[in-house]
């Protein structure tokens, strides 16, 4: 009896063309699979103020966690090689915006001295032009653009509350950024560990290796992007520089955190640069500027790109700019600058758990130097050994 309606179910199911039953096959799943993406955006999208903090802390740590490992390589305590990464990098980090808000300071004047000269300018450009606008009308567009103001009033102190939150939340985050990355610096192996024993026995080996060729290609991507901003910076801030451009130093320093969003940062910021120029130098400058930002991106897309990025995280050009633009979607600037690095990651770790014959990174002179260093404590049985040659 049950042969027989195994057999009609067989017939049942050959009847149907296989192209149709792959079809329909493929789609369920897709649609569970973008059920679970959209449930876990909502999930994440609740509890946003510890995720993206966190995630930073994550980016920090891989430009970071290599120094760390050096320093312990070489018999330093991890702790106090902990303290002394963070200690210098907070250094570098307030040594360089103190050094771009006094050139900001010290510059504005100069560059509001510039803004109204040009204003006059293009006053009397458009009495003597062919709009032929006269002083009443432009005074009268003042008087509209007052008025505008008064009568928004209410709407614009609401939105500077909400911004006062929202610098509150700021602090929260910059809090427990700074918190996890601590531990994550000092700590960061021993915590994957317990991650990866929540997985099932069988699988915990490839989820670590996959899981570490992830945070390696995460280590290549901060890096890389690294250097392609240094260089952004001081392409753009050169060319500023040479043309006499007003606050030439805090516009290469805006290029060098644009140049943290591959692509789309650095063309935001130069449009920056090219707007200054306009204003004070007028269009001929900033027609050289807009060369010399071309020039910087080609530069950056043709050469850097390919022979930094490519190498460290084995993305096409168009996957770069599709997450970019999604991230951006989602979540603005933020999911602008976390996109790449996530993308970067999920290839590296999903092509280590497809490889069935990776058999995983092995120990390098770092991690020995410091497994030997650090000896397990009297009281806690040695744990096996793992990919990565650390424990």
């Amino acid at each position: 009896m049950n042969g027989s309606k195994i057999a009609e179910r067989d017939d049942a199911a050959s009847a149907i063309p296989r192209v149709l039953r792959v079809s329909a096959a493929l789609s369920w799943r897709t649609l569970v699979i973008l059920g679970a993406v959209y449930v876990l955006g909502l999930v994440l999208g609740q509890i946003y103020v510890v995720v993206i903090p966190v995630a930073i802390a994550l980016l920090l740590s891989a430009l970071l966690a290599p120094v760390v490992s050096w320093l312990a390589a070489r018999r330093v305590p991890r702790a106090l090689a902990t303290a002394l990464v963070l200690i210098g990098g907070l250094a570098v980090v307030g040594g360089v915006l103190t050094f771009v808000i006094n050139a900001f300071i010290a510059g504005f004047p100069d560059l509001q001295r510039q803004v109204i000269a040009s204003l006059t300018a293009l006053k009397s450009s458009l009495a003597e032009g062919p709009l032929h606008i006269n002083d009443a009308q432009i005074d009268a567009f003042l008087q509209q653009a007052q008025d505008w103001l008064q009568a928004n009033q209410a709407v614009l102190t609401s939105g500077a509350l909400s911004t006062a939150g929202t610098f509150g939340n700021f602090l929260t985050g910059l809090v427990l950024a700074l918190f996890t990355l601590i531990f994550f610096l000092h700590d960061g192996r021993r915590v994957w560990l317990f991650v990866t024993g929540l997985a099932p026995k069988h699988v915990r080996h490839k989820v670590d290796v996959a899981g570490c060729r992830g945070f390696e290609s995460l280590v290549g991507y901060v890096r890389a992007t690294a250097l392609v901003a240094v260089v952004d910076a001081l392409g753009i801030g050169l060319g500023l520089v040479v043309l006499g451009v007003p606050l030439a130093i805090p516009l290469a320093a805006l290029v060098f955190l644009g140049g943290f969003v591959p692509i789309v940062g650095a063309v935001a910021s130069g449009s920056v640069a090219v707007l200054v120029a306009l204003v004070t130098k007028g269009w001929v400058t900033a027609l050289i500027v807009i060369g010399v930002v071309l020039l910087v991106q080609q530069l950056e897309g043709n050469v850097l790109q390919p022979l930094l990025l490519g190498r460290a995280v084995q993305l096409h050009a168009l996957a770069v700019v599709l997450a970019i633009s999604i991230g951006a979607v989602v979540s603005g600037i933020i999911g602008a600058l976390l996109a790449v690095p996530l993308v970067a990651v999920l290839n590296a770790s999903i092509r280590s758990l497809l490889d069935d014959e990776e058999e995983g990174p092995g120990p390098t002179p770092e991690q020995e130097a410091e497994e030997a260093a650090e000896p397990p404590e009297d009281d806690e049985e040695p744990e096996p050994a793992t990919p990565t040659g650390d424990r």
